[in-house]
């Protein structure tokens, strides 16, 4: 990989991980593009989240610590506990389907990433055009059982395409939460599946020899990832207050779809 391509690679995971266009599909679509070697691209895609995960505990940390004074000197257990419950199904799930996500192509093929792409993008505009059926003032206002549906969401993010914050941004919708809230309450939930995520990568013998050999290019994108998911996150919290704000992602997603799918037609 060139100092280019780790660079680019880097700039979208910092973009996409945080805005609900997905971050697994638009570096699937970059590796392609740019004719980046498929071989241990999965452990750079594990690796470049080093960074977006850095910059989420940089932008929350008053609202981590708020958290962890909740827990124990408030014993005001509800947010974190919803948290836990939200993450615990797609980490499970990650875990378990690991070696299976790894060696199926159907979750490396630009298909899949373009139709779930697409479909998700169609529900955010569906979303984002009906009435809350029931409305939480805020994240700390969930149930157990509604922390548990968002949670559920997040499995089918292990489908390139479909986006880990925006699977949570729909359901926490429809959950009560507002744009803002939902996303909010997702980056919050992402935590503990990133930090597991990236406790398995160094635990793995195969994954540290991956690290030791491609640290500069490692730690050049994530550089890169974390700055402009600095900058990405602050953007998207800004712009989910206004009005009908979600389905802009979702006319974006669409069309990305409709453009690899044609483009995957033609070249058939």
């Amino acid at each position: 990989m060139s100092i280019i391509q780790a660079i680019i690679l880097g700039f979208i995971q910092g973009i996409t991980e945080f805005i609900p266009i997905s971050s697994s599909g638009h570096l699937e679509l970059a590796q392609h593009i740019m004719n980046v070697p498929a071989d241990n691209f999965h452990l750079f895609l594990e690796f470049i989240n080093l960074g977006t995960l850095l910059a989420l505990l940089i932008y929350f940390r008053k609202r981590l610590w708020r958290i962890i004074k909740d827990v124990f000197g408030e014993r005001n257990y509800k947010l974190a506990l919803n948290i836990i419950i939200t993450s615990i199904p797609a980490g499970v799930a990650g875990l378990l389907l690991s070696d299976f996500i790894e060696n199926n192509s159907f979750f490396s093929s630009m298909i899949t990433v373009s139709i779930a792409m697409g479909i998700v993008g169609l529900i955010m505009i569906v979303i984002d055009k009906l009435p809350h059926l029931s409305t939480l003032k805020n994240e700390n206002h969930l149930t157990p059982i509604r922390a548990l549906t968002i949670g559920v969401s997040q499995v089918f993010a292990l489908i390139p395409g479909t986006s880990r914050s925006g699977t949570t941004i729909i359901t926490g919708r429809l959950m009560g939460l507002d744009s803002e809230s939902s996303a909010e309450y997702s980056f919050l939930a992402s935590i503990p599946i990133m930090c597991g995520v990236c406790l398995k990568m160094f635990l793995s013998s195969s994954s540290r020899a991956y690290f030791a050999e491609n640290i500069g290019v490692l730690a050049l994108s994530n550089i890169v990832a974390f700055v402009v998911g600095i900058l990405a996150l602050r953007y998207l919290l800004r712009y989910l207050k206004k009005p009908k704000s979600l389905q802009t992602f979702g006319i974006y997603r669409v069309i990305v779809s409709c453009l690899v799918l044609g483009t995957i037609l033609i070249l058939l």
